[in-house]
């Protein structure tokens, strides 16, 4: 089956671009929200990441290139469960080529989405609507993509770089003696 031939598609995108990034590669979004079907049917539960991120902790989880283990692309700053679903803060490695590639594209709203990889370790089927509740979840990694399985799983800001202490100085001395 070709993609999206029998299976409606809703593209969601960004009003407007993240332009406002800056050099330092920060990031916030939702790598997970809680309650609501992904593409595959699957529903996390509140509460599916508490063990993991307990026992595995947010340095043994992986920020890859769309899933893909050969390309990590910087490391998670900040992973927690909220009211919401997967809050996360990641930090890209602006010394890798691909993560600066991935960077230019957030900052022009080329890319946003973010997904994750798991094995799962509690699940119940619900027959009447063949979604699958995802109770229990062993976290591997989250990764940065063109197509999330859930469309809200989503980059919602890029972090500005503090300015250089020189560069606001320079700039400071322009406008006093301009």
């Amino acid at each position: 089956m070709a993609f999206g031939a029998s299976v409606p598609r809703e593209i969601k995108l960004l009003s407007q671009p993240l332009q406002t990034v800056e050099l330092n590669g920060v990031f916030d979004g939702y790598a997970s929200l809680f309650g609501i079907a992904d593409l595959g049917k699957d529903v996390v539960v509140p509460g599916a990441f508490r063990d993991c991120l307990a026992v595995r902790g947010v340095g043994n989880i992986r920020l890859l290139w769309q899933h893909d283990p050969a390309e990590p692309v910087g490391r998670w700053l900040s992973i927690e469960e909220d009211r919401r679903g997967l809050r996360v803060r990641g930090k890209l490695n602006l010394a890798v080529e691909r993560a600066r590639d991935i960077h230019a594209l957030m900052r022009d709203g080329g890319v946003d989405g973010l997904s994750i990889g798991f094995r799962v370790e509690r699940a119940r089927a619900e027959r009447p609507t063949g979604l699958r509740r995802l109770e229990k979840l062993d976290l591997w990694e989250i990764s940065i993509v063109t197509f999330p399985m859930l469309p809200g799983a989503r980059v919602e800001t890029v972090k500005h770089a503090p300015p250089h202490l020189a560069e606001t100085i320079r700039q400071t001395a322009l406008r006093l003696f301009s």
